[in-house]
């Protein structure tokens, strides 16, 4: 007789080779060897005394018995992931790995400061951070907590909480104003050269509001494209040309006097940031910690890149005439 163990060993496997639709994906998430994820399966199909899978060299399909064995096992998990969410839920202290993904900017400099610090005061708390500008899926990848710039889309999938609102400025170094003049409205901006972020094959445009309250995409000489904000603030400080970056980004240089502000906040259109996880019934600690101190955190980072948007609009400079050349 099998026992109770035994009956569980390879199910949990079983059913992540089959959301991941391969044993390769299923390997890389797991952190093991595809041949381990297969062995698995062949061992848990003996122990059945049934073909789970249709096997060729390039896939691995559900046979009739495989698809009716899998979704009793998935409610299976999802009650036991459930039962244990609920026993975590009522631990004082998170235990275990978190795993968080976020923008790789937004990630290194707003979310690692703020997570790290849980680490010092949760000693069995481990974290695991991914920084991708890509959307990353937080269930099938096995990710336990993600942050998101701009609207979300629905999904029944996932819970969110807002963490605020990120205003962009375009802004540029005062010695590119100096060569090119400063433009005065939205369209004059198509007559100055700018550092402009890409997203796959395309831009990413630069909304403002124009002085009637419609939202309008404005146009530059966009002969540098990146795909890497501090690029393009790297750009910006060499006074390549004009750029459209998040308050939060350029603060300090507006400060400095680096930086100066060309549009500010007042004509942008906020990008609403979130925390995002996969739906539960019961938010394990380790989340449920995360999320609170990135909803004390974040807010706090952006009001004072607001603040220093206001501050600085205030002394952005006049329309200046192209340098003159001397003979």
């Amino acid at each position: 007789m099998t026992t109770a163990p035994d009956r569980l060993t390879g199910i949990d496997v079983f059913v992540q080779a089959v959301d991941a639709g391969s044993f390769a994906l299923a390997a890389s998430r797991l952190g093991v060897t595809r041949s381990a994820i297969a062995k698995n399966i062949a061992r848990l199909e003996q122990r059945l005394g049934t073909r789970l899978f249709h096997r060729t060299t390039r896939t691995q399909t559900l046979t009739e018995d495989g698809l009716a064995y899998y979704e009793r096992c998935a409610r299976a998990l999802a009650e036991i992931d459930a039962a244990e969410g609920a026993l975590d839920a009522g631990r004082r202290e998170p235990v275990g790995r978190l795993r968080v993904t976020a923008p790789v900017v937004f990630g290194r400099m707003c979310v690692a400061p703020c997570l790290l610090q849980l680490t010092t005061r949760f000693a069995r708390l481990d974290i695991d951070m991914t920084f991708t500008d890509s959307v990353i899926d937080l269930v099938g990848e096995g990710y336990d907590l993600g942050v998101r710039i701009g609207a979300l889309p629905d999904s029944s999938s996932l819970s969110a909480r807002k963490l605020g609102s990120m205003r962009m400025v375009i802004c540029t170094a005062p010695e590119y104003l100096q060569r090119h003049g400063t433009p005065t409205s939205i369209d004059a901006l198509s007559e100055h050269s700018g550092v402009v972020y890409k997203q796959g094959q395309g831009e990413v445009p630069w909304v403002l509001t124009d002085e009637t309250g419609t939202l309008r995409a404005a146009r530059v000489k966009s002969r540098i494209r990146v795909d890497d904000l501090q690029a393009i603030l790297d750009a910006a400080l060499a006074g390549v040309g004009l750029v459209w970056l998040p308050c939060w980004l350029v603060k300090e240089h507006l400060r400095s006097g680096k930086l100066v502000v060309v549009f500010g906040g007042e004509i942008t259109r906020p990008n609403p940031i979130h925390a995002v996880w996969p739906h539960t019934r019961h938010l394990p600690a380790k989340t449920r910690v995360a999320i609170d101190a990135l909803l004390e955190y974040v807010p706090q980072l952006l009001a004072y890149a607001h603040a220093t948007d206001a501050d600085v609009i205030s002394k952005k400079p006049t329309t200046l005439a192209p340098a003159q050349v001397k003979d």
